[in-house]
């Protein structure tokens, strides 16, 4: 009988040590004849490959720095990697929060690590190892693995996570407060037959910014997508905001609505299901999507590198 799913963070220290227990946990999944994938930086894919040698082609390996740049992404892809392995025992390595994360991909990576919790609930056979290096990270971020992570593995063993939340509290409407831009915002208020202002006014603020057309096109695309569901489900109106950082434009839709279903955005919605597609959409063309259930409605919000 296959095992449920199972879902640890790994501390290590350092990149020798990553090596060693990652290589180790492989290398016994290739011994039992299970399919392994594994979501790390390129420099740990190498690093791996070479501790591995001949063992290396029993597994598939993915560069996290692309496959997994907007954490949205993630769980598409370990969903691929167990259907097509349904009914046999798996396992995987995924590490989508190293230290050069920015404060806000940081703050949505561990929204992906709690709801990997709820997305795999009922899945069967799977080993999910998410590495954590305590050498870099700080211990804020340490805690917080642990609060999502229902196993620990440290020191050559495994254990319960005394500090776990829990599938439901990781399945928990997201409410932790966006950060307020720091320069200037412009804004606009919109209802039905807004919707093509929205767009003109997304394009013009790509534009400034510097954004090619594609990406251009693609980001008035998803506000696009955004703004409609406002009409449709939030209450008939919403209010967008535009501005610029350093590295991305923004964009962001407010509304009175209320997004309930966690993974929202982060599975393909189940034909005929009439609704839920616009999110999706948004997360696949956009660097990092923000989704919040505040008081009085919700807001997304959604960056696009103008690099």
């Amino acid at each position: 009988m296959l095992e449920q799913f199972h879902h640890s963070a790994l501390m290590y220290a350092g990149r020798d040590e990553f090596v060693a227990k990652c290589s180790a946990f492989l290398r016994a999944g290739i011994r039992a004849g299970e399919p392994g994938l594994v979501m790390v930086g390129p420099e740990k894919i190498t690093a791996l490959r070479d501790a591995l040698g001949e063992d290396a082609g029993g597994v598939c390996f993915a560069d996290m720095t692309q496959a997994g740049r907007n954490p949205a992404w993630i769980i598409p892809k370990w969903r691929a990697f167990a259907e097509a392995n349904q009914g046999r025992r798996m396992r995987g390595i995924g590490e989508p929060i190293w230290a050069e994360r920015t404060a806000d991909e940081l703050v949505e990576c561990q929204r992906h690590e709690s709801l990997i919790n709820h997305a795999f609930a009922d899945a069967v056979g799977f080993k999910l190892v998410c590495p954590y290096d305590t050498d870099a990270l700080d211990a804020d971020v340490i805690h917080e693995a642990e609060c999502s992570h229902p196993v620990l593995a440290a020191e050559g063993s495994e254990k319960a996570s005394d500090a776990y939340r829990g599938t439901e509290a990781c399945a928990a409407p997201h409410v932790a407060p966006l950060p307020e831009p720091g320069g200037t915002v412009n804004g606009m208020p919109f209802g039905v037959t807004m919707i093509d202002a929205v767009r003109r006014a997304v394009e013009r603020h790509a534009a400034r910014a510097g954004l090619q057309e594609m990406r251009r096109q693609d980001l008035v695309l998803a506000v696009n997508e955004l703004a409609t569901n406002s009409v449709r489900h939030g209450g008939g109106y919403g209010r967008l905001r535009l501005w610029t950082d350093d590295d991305h434009v923004v964009c962001e839709v407010r509304d009175r609505g209320a997004i309930a279903d966690p993974m929202a955005g982060r599975q393909l919605p189940f034909a005929p299901q009439p609704h839920g597609y616009g999110l999706w959409l948004a997360h696949q063309v956009c660097d990092l999507v923000q989704v919040r259930a505040l008081p009085g409605g919700g807001v997304v919000r959604v960056h696009m590198s103008r690099a």
